[in-house]
């Protein structure tokens, strides 16, 4: 006996190495995914933090990255990005309703995560791996849009 899934729900799955140019690759299979599901609405946003996400991964960990977009239906669409470090940056590392400040005006970095915060409906974050080797398995950070806000 096989599964039916719902046509609203799919997976995309890439793999990412090491490599500056990732972002981009990220944000072009984005658009042409979301374009393709006629997902036009979320398009921008979910390319923007999605590019955030693994800038992030390629500055901070020396290791591959993966990118993951999950059709929930109803509109709802969770991307997720795994790499190789298991440190949870904020806002991943507290609930959604919890705000994280904005960093000092003469800070040059640091303001690409609270995007996050300001645009999607819904993240989060957990680290990957029993904590049995140094590094363990990395991390995977989160988010949702196309759903309704908490509060709305």
């Amino acid at each position: 006996m096989g599964t039916v899934s719902p046509p609203d729900t799919w997976v995309y799955a890439l793999r990412l190495p090491h490599d500056p140019r990732a972002a981009r690759v990220a944000r072009m299979t984005v658009r042409a995914t979301l374009n393709g599901h006629g997902m036009h609405e979320v398009v921008d946003v979910v390319e923007l933090l999605t590019s955030e996400l693994v800038t992030n991964a390629y500055r901070h960990t020396r290791g591959p990255s993966s990118l993951r977009l999950t059709a929930l239906g109803d509109g709802r669409l969770r991307t997720g990005v795994w790499d190789t470090s298991s440190h949870i940056p904020a806002p991943f590392d507290k609930p959604p309703g919890d705000r994280v400040p904005s960093p000092p005006t003469d800070v040059t970095s640091g303001r690409g995560l609270l995007l996050v915060q300001e645009y999607a409906d819904s993240w989060g974050g957990w680290p990957i791996g029993d904590g049995l080797f140094d590094r363990g398995a990395g991390k995977l950070l989160w988010f949702e849009v196309g759903g309704r806000k908490a509060g709305c």
